[in-house]
């Protein structure tokens, strides 16, 4: 046997020494450019799970690599966001959205179901579990699901990510329904400002801002006004040269998954900083773009936002902490630094780049001046539409939402106050309560049988909306088939409203009912009883809100969810806030003023009025406020 060189036997190690380290190097740089799982046809051939795999349309037995060859590919492998899934197997459930339905089946994810389905479920990670847009509330049927996985920590009770909630058990039924659903739009009525004066001009081909020179002219100069409300969030495109609205949008605020209302989402924003901004953000973008393609004009065209919304609202979209806001004083830190003198308003400018708005870059976002406490920038916006402070004395504005809040002016005071009334107007806490989407009853009559209703869209009911609720509630004791307190005749737990819907009204619904009721109750008493006005002495009454403009105002009366103002002094001004911040995008004038004008509101905290629980267990009852307030 030939004997062996030790230095050449060293030196042919060293070379396949050298030649699998470059394999290795050349790995991992291939890695980072493409999956050496991916083959030519852009297929999966991993055995593995891959937070990049996708379903074939084409081939349903084979996986697309969804990946964009420009990351490392390596973290997708070692996420485990993505196990393979076992073959489906098909249910005797169903899973329903909306008034549609499909058999459920095991494996499948409420994503695909939704495929099916035609529900428009927005998403831009390729159902990822990254982008968090894909929210969805399940309505029933969560033990049927998969538990969350680690993309969905941020989420809670009954909300998940379409594309993460995989069904498990296919034998009991899901329904779910996506957080992008549009409600019903209140079209706007006033007339164009006559006096247009933005702070975006053109001189030439040149565009100022606030006589900053900040872009050459691109064919239009467009702004946009959102009413950005704790339940529908509302969008109105405007053409800033002529003051025209262009076209209103509204939507579903997606923040839902947070809480359903105002001190819930600031517990929320506690524990998962940055997702309820990053929620709107991305619905607020998403329609700046369907714009942008409806209207053949690039999103570089808009100059200015104007925000109105209540405190919490506008302050999470402004990225700042709104954990004061919900503990004594209930202030916000801007409202606070105004109060020791740091702001001389408590108004707030900042670029849409920084914030995250897809318009120009050197856009500025507005967001209009907060009154006091929970009286936000919504209220101002309600203001300016209405010009209350310009009004005789014994005026009133109302604007009804999740939190109502109250402002009257009276012998040259003006006093306000927000009434934490609870979402149960607006579809929570009502077994059968829902917004005001197609399918809502939205009015209601006993006709000493049965119930006669009429739905939103005349589609088959769904649920009872906030007008359909409150008529509900005046017909139940008109025809004494309800006492002030709630009870029903016969001492009945339940009413069958609608038998084939299976649609039903208890004693628990009436009873959250009465509780957000008498918010509203004591905010209207203790404002008008502050000034020393009497319901029957206020010479106009403006109720603000898309829910109000639908109610049947002597209902409202009847039961003590408005004070009882003589019907021809009741005027519906719908959505005040929205008009209010096209009035502000639309005027410098209107700007300044309004920031002086809420600096002189004198603010009412309720919970501190000494007979507030007194007034609040009386506002329970299903029964008119006083005509005299003592």
């Amino acid at each position: 046997m030939a004997s062996i060189d030790p230095n050449e036997y060293q030196k042919r190690l060293d070379r396949l020494t050298s030649m699998l380290g470059d394999m290795v190097r050349h790995a991992n740089v291939q890695a980072q450019s493409r999956c050496p799982y991916k083959n030519r046809h852009d297929e999966c051939t991993a055995q593995f799970g891959c937070r990049n795999q996708r379903k074939s349309q084409e081939k349903k037995d084979s996986l697309l690599c969804v990946g964009d060859d420009k990351l490392d590919y390596r973290s997708a492998w070692e996420s485990g966001q993505r196990t393979m899934k076992s073959p489906s197997t098909v249910g005797t459930a169903r899973v329903l959205c909306g008034d549609q339905s499909q058999t459920s089946t095991k494996h499948h994810t409420l994503f695909d179901a939704a495929d099916v389905l035609s529900v428009a479920v927005p998403n831009s990670c390729h159902r990822s579990g990254s982008c968090h847009e894909c929210i969805v509330e399940v309505k029933r049927g969560m033990e049927a699901l998969n538990d969350r996985t680690r993309d969905e920590a941020f989420l809670r009770d009954e909300y998940r990510l379409a594309c993460q909630a995989t069904i498990v058990d296919a034998d009991i039924d899901i329904e779910f329904a996506p957080l992008n659903r549009a409600p019903r739009i209140l079209t706007l009525t006033a007339d164009v400002p006559r006096d247009i004066r933005p702070l975006v001009v053109r001189d030439g081909d040149q565009v100022y801002y606030d006589g900053e020179l900040i872009d050459t002219y691109r064919g239009r100069l467009l702004g946009i006004a959102i009413d950005l409300g704790t339940t529908t969030v509302a969008m109105e495109l405007v053409d800033l040269e002529s003051g025209q609205s262009i076209e209103v949008a509204s939507f579903e605020n997606p923040q839902r998954f947070g809480g359903s209302d105002v001190m819930y989402r600031i517990s929320y924003d506690r524990e998962h900083p940055r997702e309820l901004r990053q929620a709107i953000l991305r619905s607020i973008n998403r329609q700046i773009a369907q714009w942008s393609a409806a209207y053949d004009v690039h999103r570089h065209c808009i100059y200015e936002i104007v925000i109105a919304g209540n405190s919490t609202m506008r302050e999470i979209l402004f990225r700042y902490d709104v954990q004061s806001i919900g503990q004594k004083p209930y202030k916000s830190q801007v409202e606070l630094e105004y109060l020791d003198g740091k702001r001389p308003h408590t108004a707030l400018t900042e670029k849409t780049r920084r914030l995250g708005l897809r318009a120009h870059p050197k856009a500025r976002v507005y967001g209009l001046p907060l009154i006091a406490s929970h009286v936000g920038a919504d209220v101002a916006a309600d203001l300016c539409a209405t010009d209350l402070d310009a009004q005789a004395d014994g005026a009133l504005l109302i604007d009804v939402g999740t939190n109502t809040e109250v402002v009257a002016i009276h012998n040259g005071r003006m006093v306000a106050a927000s009434s934490p009334a609870g979402p149960a107007f607006e579809g929570g806490t009502v077994t059968y309560g829902m917004p005001g989407y197609e399918g809502a009853i939205e009015r209601i009559h006993w006709n000493g049988t049965n119930w006669d209703y009429q739905t939103i869209g005349d589609e088959a009911a769904l649920g009872i909306c906030g007008s359909g609720l409150i008529d509900l509630l005046a017909e139940l004791r008109r025809h004494s088939l309800m006492s002030p307190k709630g009870v029903f005749s016969e001492r009945k737990k339940e009413l069958v409203i609608d038998a084939d819907s299976g649609i039903t009204f208890s004693r628990l619904d009436a009873s959250n009912l009465a509780q957000a009721k008498a918010a509203n109750y004591c905010g209207q008493y203790i404002v008008l009883r502050a000034l020393g006005l009497s319901p029957g002495n206020v010479n106009k009454l403006y109720l603000a809100g898309g829910f109000a403009h639908y109610v049947d105002t002597q209902a409202a009366i009847d039961i003590g969810f408005l004070a009882p103002v003589p019907a021809e002094r009741i005027e519906k001004v719908g959505n005040a806030s929205l008009q209010g911040a096209r009035e502000v995008l639309l005027s410098q004038d209107k700007r300044l003023q309004l920031e002086v004008l809420v600096g002189n509101i004198e603010h009412i905290e309720l919970e501190t009025t000494p007979d507030f629980f007194d007034l609040f267990v009386d506002g329970c009852q299903f029964k008119p406020m006083p005509s005299t307030l003592t």
